[in-house]
């Protein structure tokens, strides 16, 4: 018997012995053990498995979304992005990305947002916090435009990157207004409106938007922040409710209440505006960048080559400019996130946002690419220094997770003061009695 154990003990010695020569005895054993770590280097990074993503936006109208995703999947073959085209109308937009996440849906995962979305789809755990990402591989946010970068930072973490940037800005005519003759503050602003109503024909003075609806929100955001208010602070306390921001719907409802507007001017929206502008009917406009454009569009416009562009005049506390634009967002239930960040990390780079700019037209959050010729050939009003002084005005709107009834609360109040229902006092008042009961 102690024979029999003794010869099973030997045996048992010499097949370990064997399994572990096997290893990486002989050249052609090294060679295997080679070949299986360069596989699996292949499956962290550049696997034979191609993984596709579904990016999401708004319809496209220009070259720029596929001209991004063109060249993003000819760069990385291993991941192929797809399109997928959301309503043109951003309420409907936001509703069916809404609708998607609630479900916890994997379908999307690159969307893009408007720039008062990302706290509210944040606060609700539909996109992902993205810090990780940009510490990991030295994104530089300062590299950034502030106003866009704030806009989808909530609770001191990131959840967007910007993509391109919207901002108020002052358009004049250059027929009537000299480039020294420029209002530099709201108070000269008027001084000129007036004056100047009525020159080369025109019938106003000024233009803007004051309906009820969101562009009244963007109006308002202006003055106040330009007399030093604010709505919400960085920590998201109601604070409209302040002699600062009191100074600064005082002077939107004088603006709006002059006999140098239209008379009808709370119905007026962009198109309005705009309409009468290229008409011939103001000397200045408040509106967005695409309104330089437009102007010098010789089948749509009366004012061609007779256009300039400047800061919005400035408050107490300077010129502030409302921002606008959109940012790229990485669905939080998406199967593929790292795959995802690479694509958001192209668009919204240098080169995906030079792609955007030259066959967008769309102005970039990096400053530097203003210096870009490529991108200035294509997008000659970029040079403006104007243009490029409002964009580093620019400020957010409230960024809140109940966006939607902020805003709200805002236009209604704001209407009232402009109707004369309400002081500029009763306004902050009961901007901030409402905003209080929202925000708890």
């Amino acid at each position: 018997m102690k024979a029999k154990l003794w010869f099973l003990s030997i045996l048992f010695i010499l097949v370990l012995a064997l399994v572990g020569c096997s290893g990486g005895g002989d050249d052609s054993s090294s060679e295997d053990t080679s070949s299986d770590e360069g596989t699996s280097e292949n499956n962290e990074g550049e696997s034979d498995e191609v993984v596709k993503l579904t990016y999401a936006r708004g319809q496209d109208s220009t070259q720029a979304s596929e001209k991004l995703i063109e060249e993003f999947n000819k760069q990385h073959p291993n991941i192929q992005v797809e399109l997928r085209e959301m309503p043109s109308d951003t309420g409907q937009q936001h509703d069916a990305y809404v609708t998607q996440l609630n479900a916890e849906s994997a379908e999307i995962d690159v969307m893009d947002l408007d720039v008062v979305w990302p706290a509210e789809f944040a606060q609700a755990g539909y996109v992902l916090e993205l810090d990780r990402f940009i510490q990991r591989d030295g994104i530089e946010m300062d590299k950034y435009n502030q106003g866009a970068v704030s806009a989808a930072n909530f609770n001191g973490k990131q959840w967007a990157m910007p993509k391109f940037i919207d901002a108020g800005m002052l358009f004049y005519r250059t027929d009537i207004i000299g480039e020294d003759q420029v209002p530099q503050t709201w108070d000269e602003l008027i001084e000129s409106a007036k004056a100047n109503k009525g020159a080369e024909g025109t019938e106003f003075g000024y233009l803007m938007q004051a309906k009820q609806y969101e562009g009244l929100v963007c109006n308002a955001v202006e003055f106040i922040a330009s007399y030093g208010g604010q709505i919400l602070d960085e920590s998201g306390e109601v604070v409209v409710n302040s002699p600062e921001a009191i100074k600064g719907i005082s002077k939107l409802v004088e603006v709006a209440t002059s006999d140098f507007v239209p008379g009808n001017i709370n119905t007026f929206t962009e198109v309005e505006s705009h309409t009468a502008f290229i008409e011939g009917q103001s000397p200045y406009i408040r509106n967005w960048p695409y309104q330089w454009n437009l102007a010098n569009d010789e089948n749509e416009s009366e004012i061609v080559g007779n256009v300039g562009v400047a800061p919005l005049p400035e408050g107490d506390a300077g010129s502030a400019a409302a921002l606008g634009g959109w940012m790229s967002a990485i669905n939080k239930y998406s199967e593929h996130k790292e795959e995802a960040w690479e694509f958001v990390k192209f668009m919204t780079g240098p080169e995906g946002q030079k792609i955007s700019a030259i066959y967008g037209g769309l102005a970039p959050t990096l400053p530097e690419l203003f210096e870009d010729q490529e991108i200035l050939d294509a997008n000659p009003f970029f040079k403006e220094e104007g243009f490029q002084n409002a964009l580093d005005a620019a400020v957010s709107r409230p960024v809140a997770p109940n966006y939607p009834e902020v805003s709200e609360i805002l236009q209604i109040n704001l209407s009232k003061a402009i109707a004369g229902e309400l002081s500029p006092e009763e306004a902050a008042a009961a901007m901030e009695e409402q905003l209080k009961n929202v925000m708890q």
